[in-house]
């Protein structure tokens, strides 16, 4: 690094200015689109919420862009000495002690020093490695991170319609009588009998309502004595365009599915967002941090505290990084450490002879799923570049594997591996293991189960617009939970982009028996009837299939999902059983 002339002192001050101006800036206009998502909810704006979601993915780099460029032109920052670094990051941890979001601008301040620093000084003497202001119980100026309430003049159910009517939704319920007593109702089920209310009892809600897709959903716990008892409570439109509470549920493994990685980012208005995950955290003490900020919109700090948690993980285990399980793939290298519950993929250099495409066009797909919305049938990823892996953790077919197959991706420097450009998501069980595991073990139920998961994921990405391409087992996986999640993108189109056809029939049976295609095939055309072909090879899984999804082989299934796709129709998608909505089954009238 060069050195600069003259005191660095008032250069290193403008600099620390410039990164927090920076990173408000960001925070202003996403907290903007986040307040916004109310007003779509209430506008049934389904469209527009989508296109939120997508226009959000780009704040982060963009506002970054704009401070690296700014850095680089009004203090020749790319030239700045040692000393004139160091200073930048202890000023600026002066402007963080009464910030209200100080763990996101740290990680602004790592995004943009990262891309003007050389990689030898990622360190804590340059970079925040380690948090350095905490967020415990922090209070913003504008709103408390949640209402308290208590359950006194009006009982239980006047607390329910309180908490309610404290959102404030400029658009009327059908009958919020109803819906109350249906919350209230399916509170006394769960708990069997209500119990004796200690001197603390209150509920807790946060003040922010989760927008996500054609839903808002009230997160909150009850209090009472030593235990806390969590929920949420999923708000929607009905066919009439009002208000109804659609179901309210008490179980936290539940509200954890709510906040899986393979579904959309939530939008929530938060001043303090740190408030909102310890809040979270209470109710979901199994969820990462990193998951539930990644969750709430804030992925670079989410990036930011897996890595943190990953290298912690390192100092703490011994076990090697290994090729993962599973049939090796065309266009990714995948390899995992036993004892972390994640794999990595880099993309290879050369791909297998069947794919036609380029290394940008795999980018550009990964991409595309954090855009969309992935309806608990995708697994979200997080990209990291120039990442340091000790050596010494590699299993010699991993290193193998790298120097055939992805040499550009990585280099050696002394002990440490440094790859490139990675992503990195959760391990689940490859779905064609997890069949053959079913089958040998003669588990008909668990096979059945599977195989109707399996056509469910397809048929929901195809509504919500998305063709996976690669239908094969081993592109899809089962999470713990026994749901069936897509995870292979190097293929997926929008369903708009493609084109579904009917076999024409052979001209004559000597053509029909020939093997040879006899109908001209466009780029784009897709012949549904041939997914049997390629999936149903065994006679069991084809009976199941045919018995579940028979409708996913004909060319109507998907015209009739585009149709709906091009008239600007929504599909709505649970995370939750529809046996669970109240629509569905309504608990008992009359009870105290």
């Amino acid at each position: 690094m060069k050195i600069a002339v003259g005191i660095y002192g008032t250069n290193a001050h403008q600099i620390a200015l410039a990164l927090i101006q920076g990173f408000n800036r960001h925070y202003r206009l996403f907290r903007q689109t986040c307040r916004e998502a109310r007003t779509r909810f209430e506008n049934g704006d389904w469209p527009g919420v989508h296109r939120a979601v997508k226009e959000r993915i780009r704040f982060y780099d963009d506002r970054v862009d704009e401070c690296v460029d700014r850095l680089r032109s009004e203090f020749d920052a790319q030239n700045l000495d040692d000393a004139t670094w160091q200073q930048v990051k202890l000023l600026y941890i002066g402007l963080l002690l009464n910030h209200k979001q100080p763990e996101l601008a740290e990680t602004f301040f790592n995004s943009v020093t990262t891309k003007i620093l050389h990689r030898t000084y990622f360190h804590n003497d340059f970079l925040f490695v380690r948090p350095t202001i905490s967020t415990e119980n922090l209070e913003g100026d504008e709103d408390a991170t949640y209402r308290s309430y208590y359950a006194e003049a009006d009982g239980l159910r006047g607390t329910i319609r309180e908490i309610v009517g404290d959102f404030h939704w400029q658009r009327p319920f059908a009958d919020l009588e109803r819906d109350v007593n249906h919350v209230y109702h399916a509170i006394r089920r769960h708990l069997h009998e209500m119990p004796q209310r200690e001197v603390n009892f209150q509920i807790q809600v946060l003040a922010s309502a989760f927008y996500r897709n054609k839903a808002a959903y009230i997160i909150g716990k009850a209090i009472n004595g030593v235990h806390e008892y969590p929920f949420a409570i999923p708000v929607l439109h009905d066919a009439d365009g009002k208000l109804h509470l659609d179901t309210v549920l008490l179980d936290a493994w539940r509200i954890g599915i709510l906040f899986s990685l393979s579904r959309a980012y939530f939008m929530v208005d938060m001043e303090v967002p740190s408030g909102y995950v310890q809040f979270l955290r209470s109710i979901l003490p199994n969820k990462p941090r990193s998951e539930l900020y990644i969750m709430l919109g804030l992925g670079k700090q989410g990036k930011t505290m897996f890595f943190r948690d990953f290298i912690y993980h390192l100092h703490h285990s011994q076990d090697h990084f290994i090729m993962a399980p599973g049939i090796r793939g065309l266009v990714m290298l995948v390899f995992t450490l036993p004892s972390f519950p994640y794999v990595f993929k880099i993309i290879k250099d050369v791909f297998g002879s069947s794919k036609e495409m380029d290394q940008a066009t795999v980018k550009r797909k990964f991409l595309m799923v954090k855009q969309v919305d992935r309806v608990g049938r995708m697994a979200d990823t997080l990209e990291f570049s120039n990442v340091m892996f000790p050596l010494k953790r590699f299993d010699d077919e991993v290193l193998d594997e790298l120097r055939r197959l992805a040499p550009s991706k990585f280099e050696i420097d002394g002990e440490q591996l440094i790859i490139k450009h990675l992503y990195i998501e959760r391990r689940m069980e490859p779905l064609n293991i997890h069949l053959e595991r079913m089958d040998k073990s003669n588990n008909l139920d668990g096979l059945e189960h599977a195989i109707r998961e399996y056509g469910s994921a397809i048929r929901e990405l195809a509504q919500a617009n998305i063709f996976p391409g690669d239908m094969l087992w081993k592109n899809f996986g089962v999470t713990r939970y026994g749901r069936v999640v897509f995870y292979d993108y190097d293929e997926i189109e929008y369903m708009t982009d493609i084109n579904f056809r009917q076999i024409p029939p052979a001209p004559d049976f000597e053509t029909e028996m020939s093997g040879e295609v006899w109908y001209p095939v466009r780029r784009g055309d897709v012949f549904p009837e041939e997914f049997a072909t390629f999936l149903l090879g065994s006679p069991q899984v084809r009976k199941l299939f045919m018995k579940h999804h028979k409708d996913l082989l004909t060319p109507a299934f998907w015209q009739d999902a585009q149709a709906k796709i091009r008239a600007g129709h929504v599909e709505d998608f649970y995370p939750y059983p529809e046996s669970l909505r109240f629509a569905h089954n309504p608990p008992d009238a009359g009870g105290g």
